[in-house]
């Protein structure tokens, strides 16, 4: 399913390669398929407003007893809130509270995606957060799956007054620059093998995470990946690792791309990062994280 999303993308690509435009990033479906009353949790429809008018809606996941937290959930490249649900409707139970945002031109949302206005709505949902009163004296988190996790990722080393908003950041599955995803993708098949390049050279410059992971610290970052991942290799979280600084820590698993929170270990190892961002691997995930090079 992934891989023909992204396969999808990248012959959209080749139709739109002159253009240089950034919307080829995105992929929105407007229909909600669910919501998280289907499968039995709490939620209230939060309407945000961007810094240029846009309208975007979000979901707001209270915990279940006291909260213990707050995390900023953004989802990858396609669909919407409704079909990433799975990645954080368990944490509540845990005593998290979730804001989950569909960026413009999703689901509810107005507008069309592009880089660099999306990251508007990133601050608008980071700027809800500050206001709502269930949030205050607690621990604020960003937690990012693939394009969310590069795009959260770029923000939180990009702004330094958001930055210290900041407990933690979780970045899972993310890309190190956006011309190693093309590239990467376009490789797959060989209908699109040829214009590898060219496509990279489409990509968006001046926002890869790559270049401002490195400005996360002193926020601990969390970085998850799967090592089976066949859309965002394995070596983008290696670089990423190599090129942010301390505390951060890389915890690979057995599986595919945004598998993670599948896995029951896998949860485990998030809650206790959550609980105590700075402390060791051992304490996160023994045998499978890493935070020395």
């Amino acid at each position: 399913m992934k891989k023909r999303i992204f396969s999808r993308l990248m012959l959209a690509l080749c139709a739109l390669l002159l253009s240089g435009c950034s919307r080829m990033l995105f992929m929105p479906m407007r229909p909600l398929l669910r919501t998280p009353a289907d499968v039995g949790i709490a939620y209230r429809d939060v309407e945000l407003m961007a810094a240029d008018g846009t309208r975007l809606a979000a979901w707001w996941l209270p915990a279940q007893g006291p909260a213990r937290g707050s995390v900023l959930f953004l989802h990858g490249n396609a669909e919407n809130i409704s079909t990433h649900l799975a990645s954080v409707y368990w944490l509540p139970a845990e005593g998290y509270q979730v804001l989950l945002l569909d960026y413009r031109g999703f689901g509810g949302s107005e507008g069309t995606p592009r880089i660099p206005a999306v990251f508007a709505d990133l601050h608008a949902a980071f700027d809800w957060l500050a206001g709502e009163p269930a949030t205050q004296g607690l621990p604020l988190y960003l937690l990012g799956q693939s394009l969310g996790a590069t795009l959260g990722g770029y923000l939180a080393g990009a702004d330094p007054a958001l930055r210290s908003r900041l407990a933690g950041v979780v970045l899972d599955a993310g890309f190190a620059r956006y011309r190693w995803i093309a590239h990467d993708v376009a490789r797959q098949s060989w209908l699109t093998w040829p214009l590898q390049w060219p496509i990279g050279w489409s990509m968006p410059r001046g926002y890869d995470l790559l270049d401002q992971v490195g400005n996360i610290s002193p926020v601990p970052l969390l970085l998850i990946h799967g090592r089976q991942d066949a859309i965002v290799d394995h070596r983008h979280a290696e670089a990423l690792f190599a090129a942010a600084r301390p505390p951060r820590f890389l915890l690979g698993y057995d599986g595919p791309h945004i598998g993670s929170f599948m896995d029951p270990e896998i949860r485990a190892a998030l809650l206790r990062f959550l609980a105590d961002p700075a402390q060791g691997c051992e304490a996160i995930l023994p045998g499978a994280c890493r935070n020395t090079d």
